[in-house]
């Protein structure tokens, strides 16, 4: 975990200091720094990043809020075990969502597609001489293909519980982007998906996008598994 010296601490705004701490606690869960189930006090965090235990406090609750930490009153704080039933239980409903958006989409009449379809075109159908590399990026504008698709469909609420189901399961899911064929199969049927809806093929659409979802998911619970069993070994000579 990375730390921050006394001198740079006293320059920072209370609030920026709790932000920072947030990012810098999430990305160490997100990178298997910290591990699901380890264990930790408010006073370790605070000594390790320079800082007192007040903006140390509100990060570790807003982690709490979000579903990252669990807290012990009596003997502080955990990374929250990986649930995997309940990470099914997300691609479930993002799955209900998508295929949703999906069937308004291709309801629309030809004149009334939204700017987005054309925008996620520009970015997903493209030679492979253009597609991304860098796995982190093509992460994130994967998320932002699903996230579009059902923002397009023109239901606010839809999109909202969608935005919150994708945050929930990012931990997970941007692990696909860590093997190179992944990448490229995601501009492959991301560019197929696009392609059926603007030919108005739903259920082909449909089919394309709920395969390419329950596809994802099996490959990251698998990335998942061995990188939580490699980082526990890294850690066996620490603990001894």
């Amino acid at each position: 975990m990375q730390l921050v010296s006394p001198a740079r601490r006293g320059k920072e705004r209370p609030e920026n200091l709790a932000e920072r701490i947030y990012a810098q606690l999430k990305d160490d869960i997100f990178e298997f720094r910290l591990l699901p189930g380890d264990r930790f006090s408010e006073g370790e965090i605070a000594e390790r990043m320079a800082a007192s235990r007040t903006p140390v406090r509100q990060a570790l609750y807003r982690l709490e809020r979000e579903g990252y930490l669990e807290v012990y009153f009596r003997s502080g704080w955990q990374v929250k075990p990986f649930d995997f039933a309940h990470f099914e239980e997300l691609y479930e409903v993002r799955i209900v969502l998508e295929l949703e958006a999906v069937k308004r989409l291709c309801e629309r009449p030809a004149g009334e597609l939204p700017e987005a379809l054309e925008q996620l075109r520009r970015t997903w159908m493209v030679q492979p001489e253009e597609r991304l590399q860098d796995g982190r990026e093509v992460s994130r504008l994967d998320e932002r293909f699903h996230c579009q698709l059902v923002e397009a469909a023109g239901n606010r609420e839809m999109a909202r519980l969608h935005a919150e189901v994708s945050e929930k399961i990012r931990i997970i899911r941007r692990l696909d982007f860590t093997q190179g064929p992944r990448v490229e199969l995601t501009y492959e049927e991301h560019a197929r998906i696009l392609g059926a809806i603007l030919s108005r093929r739903c259920e082909e659409a449909q089919l394309l996008l709920k395969t390419h979802i329950e596809v994802s998911k099996a490959e990251v619970r698998k990335i998942t598994l061995h990188m939580l069993h490699s980082a526990r070994q890294r850690a066996l000579p620490a603990q001894g």
